[in-house]
């Protein structure tokens, strides 16, 4: 007699990070059937797949399902996991299921992890799109930061001045803000410059429009001439 396997549901939450925490771009935590298991076998650890590593082609975004299994890194305790540890798990696409295998938790082995979980493929990668395109939860410093990567993801405009943009950063703590990295180098095996625009984000004027006002000033001239150097 054939088993049936018990197919999960993958649901996607974006929660807000403390404001002095590693990583300042929203967690995307996965909730499988509704439980959020990285809470429940890593409560002082937070998600490792950010806001900022869910745009380009959906074949990269961090929980993107392939025929290549992958080994996904879920959570850390703000910090690297090499050295504090966090919970990892394989995604492989297997026809129309998805399955999540070979849990690891290395913060603290003795915790009990989840078994084999399988997903519907089809509702699995629509689960996925939905929590890309959804955009409530985001804070004037969250839709600023989105609108400026977004400008400048394949704008070229860093090229141009043989400049690399390097991130994107936010701030949470007062007065929050987004920052621009980016780097130059005048010859190839050169010590290269850094330089960074830093941003001050307020609630009292619509988001789209500061993004709008700060990509204006970035765009107006060689990057160089108005950023600040910092570093080395």
């Amino acid at each position: 007699m054939t088993v049936q396997l018990p197919i999960s549901t993958l649901s996607l939450r974006h929660v807000i990070p403390e404001p002095l925490a590693l990583e300042q771009w929203a967690e995307v935590r996965p909730l499988i059937d509704g439980r959020d298991v990285l809470k429940e076998i890593h409560p002082g650890g937070v998600a490792s797949c950010c806001r900022s590593e869910w745009a380009g082609p959906a074949e990269r975004w961090p929980l993107a399902a392939t025929e290549v299994p992958r080994r996904v890194e879920l959570s850390n305790n703000n910090c690297y996991t090499g050295c504090c540890g966090g919970v990892f798990v394989t995604i492989h696409r297997q026809g129309d299921r998805v399955l999540w295998s070979s849990w690891e938790n290395t913060h603290d082995s003795r915790v009990p992890v989840p078994a084999d979980v399988r997903f519907d493929a089809a509702r699995y990668d629509a689960e996925l799109s939905r929590a890309v395109a959804d955009l409530s939860w985001e804070q004037p410093v969250d839709t600023v930061a989105r609108l400026l990567t977004q400008t400048f993801a394949d704008s070229g405009w860093f090229e141009r001045w043989d400049c690399v943009l390097e991130d994107v950063d936010l701030r949470r703590e007062e007065p929050q803000g987004v920052d621009v990295y980016f780097s130059h180098a005048r010859a190839p095996h050169e010590r290269p410059t850094h330089y960074a625009y830093e941003f001050l984000v307020t609630p009292h004027e619509p988001a789209e429009q500061q993004a709008q006002r700060f990509a204006a000033r970035i765009l107006a001239d060689d990057p160089r001439l108005t950023a600040e150097q910092w570093g080395d």
